[in-house]
């Protein structure tokens, strides 16, 4: 498998523009954000979403301003959800750094969030993106939905699977699908196969929340604490469909440690132990390259076989990546 560096190759100078570009639309008059704004561009991530923004554009046309403003336009809005979740979840680092709220409280880093978010907005507009804007405020409007939608299953926690993939859907995987639709209009495509590039993105998001949901039963050091979505009474993939093969008494043990005991270390291990011996890791890796294999069927359709080698190596990162 390719390194993340490897997979970028065919777009590093595009990327070293829309990094220019990217920190230029996030300056600020008021020294205070400005200073915030220079914190987070440091301790950006992997910049998953303006890879797919632009290697989309790529396939339908060269890659020029409105192809970054759309991988801007992206960034803005998900940095934004970044920060204001981080003040919902109380959690004070991301990616091993202190997040917003843990360096400026809470006030200052939700009016953050709302400065990305109105930067975005006004980007778009102030060119007339519209199409752009359309794509991706469809994704925050099911973003939302996904959001809330797993907070009201976590109070009872009964979440089928069905559930579960219509939250993935709406939460994770709507962004990416806008991101590969963002990136295929900005280079004009075909109303038909924006839509192709939406629901490819949708596959690709879907696959890499199952991979992000099982690094949860892993041992790697990936970032992310062991069992946290179990702490926090998030029912995934693995546990649900555990569940669905328990017997009832052991199904409410299991409910009743999620519910009651999801603090005691023991106890959490049984669950991890529970869900490994069930099968709910290999289940949740058979519907994962399931996925996946359906993303590339949707590739494979725009009969570009050379184009879409980057885009093909990239959803193979994401299903096989450690962290």
């Amino acid at each position: 498998m390719l390194t993340l560096n490897q997979i970028k190759e065919p777009i590093a100078s595009e990327l070293e523009v829309f990094e220019k570009k990217f920190r230029e639309s996030m300056k600020s008059r008021v020294a205070l954000l400005d200073v915030i704004m220079g914190y987070i561009v440091k301790r950006k991530g992997k910049q998953m979403r303006p890879i797919f923004v632009l290697l989309s554009a790529k396939l339908f046309g060269p890659i020029h301003d409105k192809s970054y403003r759309g991988a801007a336009l992206v960034e803005l809005l998900h940095t934004a959800t970044l920060v204001h979740d981080d003040v919902v979840d109380v959690s004070f680092t991301r990616r091993g750094f202190f997040s917003i709220n843990a360096l400026w409280q809470n006030k200052i880093a939700v009016l953050v969030g709302d400065y990305l978010l109105s930067k975005g907005l006004l980007l778009a507009l102030k060119n007339k993106d519209f199409e752009l804007l359309t794509i991706l405020s469809e994704a925050v409007e099911a973003m939302s939905e996904g959001e809330l939608l797993q907070l009201e299953k976590a109070r009872r926690l009964d979440i089928t699977e069905a559930i579960y993939f219509d939250i993935i859907g709406k939460k994770t995987a709507s962004l990416l699908a806008s991101c590969c639709a963002i990136g295929a209009a900005a280079s004009g495509a075909k109303a038909d196969e924006i839509s192709l590039m939406h629901a490819f993105g949708m596959k690709a998001g879907i696959a890499f929340q199952i991979k992000d949901d099982l690094f949860d039963y892993g041992t790697d050091n990936v970032g992310k604490p062991l069992a946290i979505d179990i702490k926090e009474r998030k029912m995934t993939l693995p546990l649900i469909f555990a569940l669905s093969k328990a017997s009832y008494w052991e199904k409410r043990k299991v409910m009743s440690i999620i519910k009651n005991n999801n603090n005691d270390k023991k106890k959490v291990a049984y669950v991890l132990d529970f869900v490994k011996n069930s099968g709910g890791i290999s289940y949740a890796n058979q519907k994962m390259l399931a996925y996946q294999n359906e993303a590339l069927e949707l590739l494979a359709s725009l009969a570009k076989p050379e184009e879409t080698i980057p885009l093909k190596n990239l959803i193979e990162y994401v299903v096989g990546r450690k962290h």
